[in-house]
């Protein structure tokens, strides 16, 4: 009797599927460790979160860095995610000839409902192992912002942040790599919650 493997992809063959339109942008699909992972639809209050970011970010960051929203980030040599927002260094091309990499991210920000688990446990590990210095977790549970930092390895090979910071609505976060500009946590949340 044999047993059914499932298919593992690399950062090329995940690449080339969705050059050739084997996904289609509805499916949002991400490639995490080599699985093709399904998000889940987000849900009012996400949505809402995502469109006060969509406000704030851009007039924060300007043309001194590069703003994008849930578009692919290059984690090789197996994932791809989709973050709810990443801030990028600028480039000639715009990107144009290749996602950012992990040299290229400034902050990883993703907005958290029902995905918040997965986010922290799954997330958290794939991100600090890129090297990516800075996640932000915007826990609509809990209504503050994760604020992480400090990458660490620890004797058994697993990857993670030393630095969990807890910003609360009525504070202020400064932006990591521009120090001087600073986001005020109480223009995004509170969002409450009915559960």
């Amino acid at each position: 009797m044999s047993i059914a493997q499932a298919k593992r992809f690399t950062l090329d063959e995940y690449q080339k599927l969705t050059e050739l339109g084997f996904f289609h942008e509805d499916d949002h699909i991400e490639l995490i460790n080599g699985e093709l992972i399904q998000t889940v639809s987000k849900g009012k209050v996400h949505e809402t979160c995502l469109r006060k970011l969509l406000r704030e970010l851009p007039k924060l960051v300007g043309d001194r860095a590069t703003l994008q929203s849930q578009a692919p980030i290059t984690l090789p040599p197996n994932s791809e995610p989709e973050p709810d927002f990443a801030i990028v260094k600028n480039r000639d091309d715009n990107y144009l000839s290749a996602h950012p990499s992990p040299s290229d991210v400034l902050l990883v920000i993703e907005v958290a409902d029902s995905s918040l688990s997965y986010d922290q446990d799954i997330k958290i590990p794939l991100y600090a192992k890129a090297g990516i210095a800075d996640y932000w977790i915007f826990n609509l549970f809990d209504n503050y912002l994760e604020s992480y930092s400090q990458l660490y390895q620890n004797s058994q090979g697993k990857h993670g942040y030393l630095n969990k910071r807890i910003v609360l609505p009525n504070q202020v976060i400064s932006l990591p790599y521009f120090p001087d500009l600073s986001l005020d946590v109480s223009r995004i949340l509170p969002i409450k919650l009915n559960f």
